[in-house]
């Protein structure tokens, strides 16, 4: 049997009419750029979130630069941020001429550590040139928002939400990307609500920052040809905010059958006692996890061993990530790169591994996935 980390194709056979039909309506308008379609996404998404208000922008990198420049962020400044995520969320900082400054994660789900993060703002060297924390919602999992809360309100940090992975997770029915003064969403066609391209969007209850991203998204203009200040060409095309609505109406759905996917490898796990040799995240039916990656990790040993036995068997995996932030050469001017300082990271890099998760991965291929895993570590 061959499984697939994620196959998009599946769903869009399901979609495929509705899909086509708004695409070509949008051609024969010949209205192709930031029209109704993106109008009506940025009104749907803000609605679902429960934010006043929402940017749509050409990618989730982009929203993450765009936001951490309308907070202000300027050479000098330091912001706090995770070593274990994509590359986007430090280089949003770098490329408005800020400091990453990185806290290590928990070791249960890799979010970023908010005690260590405490200590960061309350030791720090320069803690008086903190000026926000980007917490990322890895693999769809919501931190702790009542913490996140707290910290911005006892030391005045701005805070940027990265929900590239979590749209639509919660924390005691509060939805991520709602504490901070901007949320981050990457519409990237492997996202729990993804495209079929790029695409982004910028969430926040603030009007002030929402009229300044607005207006940096298009060259820094709120009016055609009068540039205010130098932004930035990150519009969201019609095609992609079209195929967003479209989706935006089943995700809930999708989300359920994420969850109950993850139920299951749970109980297949426990029912091969694979626990011995791996952990894997738990089941929760509450939202505060919507799995958008399934990621285990190999307990005593490398992963690579079990990541090549699994692709030998044409099951598809993927490392997140294979390297820290603290250790990438572009950061090695940070100096953060100090054997011993993120344990838990490190860990990380070296262990972890994403299974195949998507709402369409059927019942026989997770009992192949994990009759393969048993194979590896039992023989």
């Amino acid at each position: 049997m061959k499984v697939p980390l994620f196959d998009l194709t599946r769903q869009y056979k399901t979609l495929r009419s509705e899909i086509t039909e708004n695409i070509d309506n949008i051609f024969s308008s010949g209205k192709v750029i930031m029209g109704e379609n993106v109008r009506n996404l940025e009104a749907s998404v803000s609605r679902y979130i429960g934010s006043k208000y929402a940017v749509g922008v050409a990618n989730g990198s982009d929203a993450l630069v765009i936001s951490v420049h309308s907070l202000g962020i300027k050479p000098g400044d330091y912001v706090i941020t995770t070593p274990y995520t994509f590359f986007a969320t430090a280089s949003a900082i770098t490329r408005n001429g800020g400091i990453p400054i990185f806290a290590d994660v928990d070791p249960v789900y890799y979010n970023i550590n908010l005690e260590k993060t405490e200590e960061i703002l309350n030791n720090h060297p320069h803690k008086e040139k903190i000026k926000a924390i980007i917490p990322v919602h890895l693999f769809g999992k919501t931190i702790n928002l009542e913490k996140l809360r707290q910290l911005k309100e006892k030391y005045n940090v701005k805070i940027v939400e990265d929900c590239a992975q979590s749209i639509g997770s919660v924390w005691k029915n509060e939805k991520s990307g709602t504490v901070g003064e901007f949320g981050t969403i990457s519409f990237f066609p492997t996202k729990n609500l993804g495209g079929y391209g790029d695409g982004g969007m910028i969430i926040t209850s603030d009007e002030e920052l929402y009229k300044k991203a607005s207006v940096l998204r298009v060259h820094g203009a709120s009016k055609k040809y009068y540039h205010e200040e130098i932004g930035y060409n990150s519009r969201l095309d019609e095609i992609q905010a079209s195929v967003l609505c479209t989706k935006l109406k089943h995700l809930d759905s999708y989300t359920e059958k994420r969850i109950n996917i993850a139920k299951k490898y749970k109980e297949l796990f426990l029912n091969e006692k694979l626990d011995e040799f791996i952990d894997f995240p738990d089941y929760y039916e509450d939202r505060s996890h919507v799995y958008h990656q399934y990621v285990i990790t190999v307990k005593n040993e490398i992963r690579s061993g079990l990541e090549n036995y699994l692709t030998e068997n044409e099951i598809g995996t993927s490392v997140y990530y294979p390297k820290g932030l603290h250790q990438q050469k572009c950061f090695e001017y940070l100096g953060q790169n100090i054997p011993g300082k993120f344990p838990v990271t490190d860990f990380a890099t070296q262990h972890s591994l994403a299974l195949p998760i998507f709402p369409e991965l059927r019942e026989d291929e997770q009992e192949y996935v994990v009759k393969t895993i048993k194979n590896y570590f039992r023989g």
